[in-house]
């Protein structure tokens, strides 16, 4: 509170909280700072060890659900329609009452998730590496929901890469696209549909109308960044031509619209092969080859990670201007 007062008092602190709120169009000394900001206090701090904004509107949602839950596609739709539209109406309120870049930097950073990633990357494949297997099953668990017990060496360093891959759009490309797009209202929103798509849009039992509607939201407002996410990684990953050549034969093979995308150029910038036959939640399922490549090793995993890196510094200095 102190430094905040210390902004705003004496002669010319109100020309300083002017400038921090922008003028017309919310462009001021400070416009576009909002990006950095968010990025710097991701690399700096992680995710919140409490209070952290996503876990609070998890239960919001699991709460909600008691009440709205009904084995339709209409119910689902319902309910991510209200979840979604009053964390953004929240959002939008904040960003008039509110510095605007202050507040994008903040929701930017609640919905970035690209060192936590890292860390629990690195620490999967260390331990992979000293040949703790079962400390790896253990630990992998924080990064991907297929079943891990009978994973052995190369087939827990395959799972850490493609999830490296896939949450470097949802945790970094993403929040950083919709910020940019649509200011703290884009970016909340957009972390509130991959919130309900990781609760409800899977095909359980339970889920399989119900959450139809967060799942095709998801892969909506995942499109454009997942792409934006492939196409980088042809241009930085040192091997343009195997790289797009991965890109455009394998990613329309995959399940997934958008994971497939950044998969399979990650497969071809690595020089690996992913995809094959996993178990996810009781099921097997037979996902196809990408890449032609070698299989993954554990040091792979660091590779990964830095090429997730300087995709993610790409994205934030072509987004940092628009926001």
């Amino acid at each position: 509170a102190p430094g905040i007062a210390a902004w705003g008092g004496g002669r010319g602190g109100a020309h300083a909280v002017a400038a921090w709120r922008g003028g017309r169009g919310g462009a001021g000394a400070l416009g576009g700072a909002a990006v950095p900001l968010g990025v710097l206090a991701d690399a700096a701090f992680g995710d919140p060890r409490r209070g952290h904004p996503v876990a609070g509107f998890g239960r919001l949602a699991g709460a909600f659900e008691r009440v709205a839950y009904r084995p339709t596609r209409l119910a689902g739709a319902v309910y991510a329609a209200v979840l979604v539209g009053v964390t953004a109406g929240a959002a939008a309120l904040l960003e008039r009452a509110l510095p605007k870049t202050l507040v994008r930097a903040v929701c930017l950073w609640a919905a970035l998730g690209g060192r936590s990633l890292a860390r629990e990357a690195e620490a999967v494949g260390g331990l992979v590496e000293r040949g703790d297997l079962d400390g790896a099953r253990v630990r992998i668990r924080s990064l991907v929901g297929r079943d891990p017990e009978a994973l052995d060496a190369t087939e827990l360093s395959r799972a850490v890469i493609e999830s490296v891959a896939e949450n470097t759009v949802d945790a970094v490309i993403a929040p950083l696209v919709w910020t940019a797009v649509a200011g703290a209202p884009g970016v909340v929103a957009y972390r509130a549909v991959n919130t309900l798509d990781a609760m409800v849009g899977n095909r359980s039992d339970r889920y399989a109308r119900f959450g139809t509607a967060s799942a095709r939201a998801d892969d909506v407002m995942n499109w454009p960044a997942a792409r934006l996410a492939a196409a980088l990684t042809v241009l930085l990953s040192g091997r343009p031509a195997a790289t797009w050549r991965a890109w455009r034969d394998d990613a329309p093979k995959h399940p997934s619209p958008n994971a497939g995308q950044i998969e399979a150029a990650f497969a071809g910038a690595l020089g690996l092969t992913l995809g094959g036959t996993l178990a996810y939640r009781g099921r097997v399922e037979h996902r196809p080859q990408l890449g032609t490549g070698r299989d993954p090793r554990p040091a792979d995993i660091a590779r990964a990670v830095r090429l997730a890196r300087r995709i993610s510094l790409a994205t934030a200095a072509l987004t940092w201007r628009f926001a």
